[in-house]
């Protein structure tokens, strides 16, 4: 149930929205975090920091009106859509885990699953 509502945050990918955004995902300087939110793993323009700010506001948003129309907690919708997120990590592209460490992606290796994720 949770699942599938936290499906429509990864319908379309961040690094669509905007070039700079994109560039800097591709770089490892912007990623995803386990608790559903975008964080900056290294120096950005500020461009690209309020880009990051605009989509976590929209994604609080968007995990508080899921929670209460499935009557759970925000915090529920939002690692479920991190898990989600964390499952389509790039190869090189930046994530952070629970432990608040930013790792990369590295080339043959699987996208990030947390145990809680399954």
């Amino acid at each position: 149930m949770i699942a599938a509502a936290a499906a429509a945050l990864v319908a379309v990918p961040v690094a669509a929205q905007s070039p700079s955004l994109g560039d800097a995902i591709a770089a490892g300087a912007v990623g995803e975090r386990f608790d559903g939110y975008l964080g900056i793993a290294a120096a950005v323009t500020p461009t690209v920091r309020s880009q990051v700010a605009g989509i976590n506001i929209q994604r609080r948003t968007l995990f508080s009106n899921l929670a209460a129309s499935k009557r759970v907690s925000p915090g529920d919708i939002a690692i479920t859509a991190g898990c989600q997120l964390l499952a389509r990590t790039g190869v090189g592209h930046a994530y952070m885990l629970s432990d608040g460490k930013w790792r990369r992606r590295g080339a043959g290796e699987a996208p990030p699953q947390p145990d809680y994720c399954r």
